[in-house]
C-alpha cells in the first residue's frame, strides 16, 4: 500500500517545459503558424536520427502511415502483412487505403513480426510488409529485409514508438521504403501532436509533401488529389526543442531499464529481453507476468506504481477486423500474439523517475509473490 508520504508513480509523464512553452509562444507571436520555417527546420533536424533520410512532417503518426501507403500506391486488391499485436493505427492505415490486412505472428522477445510467419503469409497479392518496432525495440529487420527484397515487397516501418532505436547500427526508419514516427505527448519525444515520414527516395518524399498539402506545392497549382495532413509550426517548434533533449532522455530510459533489469527478481516475472545488435529505447518497459495478471496489476496500483497493458486485445480481435474475418471464414493462428496480450504489463521507465522511484517499482514487482 502507498504510504501517505509516497506519491503514486505515473506510468508515463509527458514533458512540457519552459523552453517548449517559449517556443510555442514565439511562433504564435510571429503569425506564421502553418507552412512556415519551423516545420522545415524540424524536418532537417529529425533527419539526423534516420541517417540523413528525407523527412516529411505531418499532423499525426497515423497520418504518416496513411500517407506513406498512399504515396507507395498501395490500395484495393493489395495485401499488407501487419502484426496483430500493435496499436490499431497500424492496421487502420491499411484499411483506409482500401488494401487488405493480413496478420502475421510475432517473436516472443522483441514483439516484432516473426520473419518465418511473414514469409508464410505472402501471397501473389502481397504488396508490402509493415514491421512495428513495438515498445522501442527494433523488429528483426536483418531478416525481414531479405524476405521483402526476394518477394519485391515494400517495407513500411511503423517506428511510432521507437525514436532513435537501431539494429546493428542502422536506425529504425532507415531500413525500408519509408518509416513513420509519432510525436504524441507520451512518446519518447513529442510535438504536442504530430508525425513524420522518412524515406531515402526524393521522388517519394515530394509525393508525400504533395499529399499532405491538398496535392499542391505551389498555391492553387494542384498536381494530385491530396488532403490536409500538415503539421503546424507551433507543433514543429515544440518538436525542435524536444529534439535537443531526446538523446539524454533516451539514455536515461535505458539506464532506468538497466536498473529494473538488475533489481527485478520475482520468479513469475520476465523482464524485457533485448536482441543481439538491438538498441532498445524503452518507450515502454514491458514485463511478462505468469499467473493472474489482473491481480498483479491491482497489487502494483495499490503500491502506487502506475502500470498498463499495451495491448490487451490484439487487432485481429477488435470489432472492425474480427467481424468481417468471421464472415469471410478467416481465422488467424497467432499463438505468440495471444500469449503476449495475456501476459504483458508495462511499468514506468520515463526519464523523470528518481532512483527512489526505481527502487519502489522493483520492490513492488518483487513483492507480487509466486502464487498469482
Amino acid at each position: 500500500m502507498t504510504s501517505i508520504n509516497e506519491q503514486p508513480i505515473p506510468a508515463a509523464r509527458p514533458v512540457i517545459g519552459e523552453e517548449e512553452i517559449e517556443a510555442a509562444v514565439r511562433v504564435l507571436r510571429s503569425g506564421r503558424v502553418v507552412q512556415g520555417p519551423e516545420v522545415a527546420a524540424f524536418e532537417e533536424g529529425f533527419s539526423e536520427l534516420v541517417d540523413g533520410r528525407h523527412c516529411v512532417a505531418v499532423n499525426s503518426g497515423t497520418s504518416a502511415l496513411h500517407m506513406l501507403l498512399l504515396a507507395l500506391g498501395i490500395g484495393p486488391g493489395d495485401e499488407v502483412i501487419v502484426p496483430s499485436f500493435s496499436f490499431a493505427a497500424s492496421a487502420n492505415a491499411v484499411r483506409l487505403v482500401g488494401a487488405d490486412v493480413v496478420f502475421a505472428d510475432i517473436e516472443p522477445g522483441s514483439y516484432g513480426l516473426d520473419p518465418a510467419a511473414v514469409e508464410a503469409a505472402i501471397t501473389p497479392r502481397t504488396a508490402a510488409v509493415m514491421p512495428v518496432h513495438l515498445y522501442g525495440h527494433p523488429a528483426a529487420m536483418d531478416k525481414l529485409m531479405p524476405i521483402a527484397e526476394k518477394h519485391k515487397l515494400a517495407v513500411v516501418e511503423d517506428a511510432c514508438q521507437a525514436h532513435a532505436a537501431a539494429l546493428n547500427g542502422t536506425p529504425v526508419g532507415a531500413f525500408g521504403a519509408g518509416g513513420t514516427f509519432s510525436f504524441y505527448p507520451t512518446k519518447n519525444m513529442h510535438s504536442l501532436e504530430g508525425g513524420m515520414v522518412t524515406t531515402a527516395d526524393a521522388e517519394l518524399a515530394r509525393t508525400l509533401r504533395l499529399l499532405r498539402n491538398q496535392g499542391m506545392e505551389a498555391r492553387y497549382a494542384n498536381e494530385i488529389v491530396g488532403a490536409n495532413m500538415r503539421m503546424t509550426d507551433v507543433a514543429a517548434a515544440v518538436g525542435r526543442v524536444q529534439l535537443t533533449k531526446v538523446g539524454g532522455w533516451t539514455e536515461q530510459r535505458r539506464a532506468n531499464a538497466a536498473y529494473l533489469d538488475a533489481h527485478i527478481t520475482a520468479p513469475n516475472v520476465t523482464t524485457p529481453p533485448v536482441a543481439e545488435g538491438a538498441r532498445h529505447v524503452y518507450h515502454q518497459y514491458t514485463i511478462r507476468v505468469q499467473g493472474d495478471r489482473d491481480a498483479a496489476m491491482a497489487k502494483l496500483t495499490e503500491a502506487g506504481i502506475g502500470n498498463a497493458v499495451y495491448y490487451p486485445t490484439p487487432i485481429h480481435r477488435l470489432k472492425p477486423y474480427w467481424e468481417p474475418d468471421q464472415k469471410a471464414g478467416r481465422n488467424w493462428d497467432l499463438p505468440e500474439t495471444e500469449r503476449a496480450a495475456a501476459e504483458v504489463v508495462s511499468l514506468p521507465v520515463h526519464p523523470s523517475l528518481s532512483e527512489g522511484d526505481l527502487a519502489r517499482i522493483a520492490d513492488a514487482v518483487n513483492s507480487l509473490g509466486e502464487n498469482l
